[in-house]
């Protein structure tokens, strides 16, 4: 059994963003090709409390892969007061011979980096009619940190990136921390921050829909990845598009809300993996907002817990517990 720290994991993936991209990628085409088993993620939820909760999300990658294992992912906003990070994460990666577990891997750096990866790849495979040379980015906190990192990998024209956090100080930290190079400037609401550039990132703990998206441009592409901030009436006016609609269309997600509101998923244009398969991109509509919706399955995290282990089996910086198994 290896056991693989937050060390370890960073050592293997930084500066390896287009591995990474390459890794995440790969997966999704697996998935469109139906060469993978993502069951219903599990939401543990807590009496009297509709702010924290601990995921599950189980899942096997076919493809050059061929790994199978489970993602345990808590969220507890109220940590970020403590200087505690939001999210924590374990990864389970097990044996497809015999089923036992073979490495345990801490996933939250991993678990961010998937979901900026497919982010990323959402905005190079929908390009905009012109190059993006400005993001707005909406929520402060890690996810958009990774995003803006995968970002300047696939949209190197980037110049300038316009912040909105309810928290200005936490907006002014990130820049900071993640800018630079870019001119960072600093948007006084939602809305300010949807009409400024024709690409937007939406990571935020909120648990309710709270805005529209009538301040957008068109032809602005919304990578909506924290999935319950949007109104079902601005999911039902955009072109959509999702990783899979039967996993985004649960848990009371915008997506959720706006098939309950329409009876149906008509809205849904497409999924990336299905894009990402046919090897060419997909150009936004110039006349309406592209909203992309990624409920994160469970073979992204995979790909990358694949990349760690392998890594850390070659350079031995994992630590092997002989004895963690029962013998016979």
């Amino acid at each position: 059994m290896l056991v693989i720290g937050n060390h370890t994991v960073h050592r293997t993936l930084d500066g390896k963003e287009r591995e990474v991209l390459d890794a995440v990628r790969d997966a999704y085409v697996a998935h469109a090709a139906g060469d993978t088993a993502v069951p219903h993620s599990v939401f543990l939820r807590f009496p009297a409390d509709d702010t924290n909760r601990i995921i599950g999300l189980p899942a096997y990658l076919g493809g050059g892969a061929r790994v199978a294992g489970m993602k345990w992912i808590s969220s507890f906003p109220g940590n970020v007061a403590s200087g505690l990070q939001r999210a924590s994460a374990a990864i389970i990666l097990n044996s497809l011979s015999t089923g036992q577990p073979e490495a345990l891997i801490e996933g939250s750096t991993i678990s961010a980096r998937r979901t900026a990866a497919s982010a990323a790849l959402a905005a190079r495979t929908m390009p905009g009619e012109t190059p993006d040379t400005g993001v707005s980015l909406i929520g402060c906190g890690v996810i958009n940190a990774e995003v803006l990192r995968f970002l300047r990998v696939v949209a190197p024209g980037l110049r300038t990136v316009r912040l909105f956090d309810l928290d200005r100080a936490r907006a002014e930290a990130f820049a900071e921390t993640h800018a630079g190079g870019l001119t960072a400037e600093f948007a006084d609401s939602v809305d300010e921050a949807l009409a400024a550039h024709r690409l937007v990132s939406v990571a935020t703990t909120a648990s309710t829909p709270h805005t529209g998206l009538g301040h957008c441009r068109p032809g602005t592409l919304v990578l909506h990845l924290s999935l319950r901030d949007l109104t079902p009436e601005a999911i039902l006016d955009s072109v959509n598009v999702v990783d899979d609609a039967d996993h985004v269309c649960r848990a009371s997600t915008s997506l959720h809300l706006a098939e309950q509101h329409a009876g149906n998923r008509d809205f849904i244009t497409a999924a990336l993996g299905d894009i990402l398969a046919t090897g060419r991109p997909r150009p936004r509509d110039p006349h309406k907002v592209t909203v992309f919706s990624p409920f994160g399955l469970g073979i992204l995290d995979l790909a990358l817990a694949d990349l760690v282990r392998t890594d850390a089996e070659k350079h031995d910086t994992a630590v092997r517990l002989t004895d963690f198994l029962p013998v016979g």
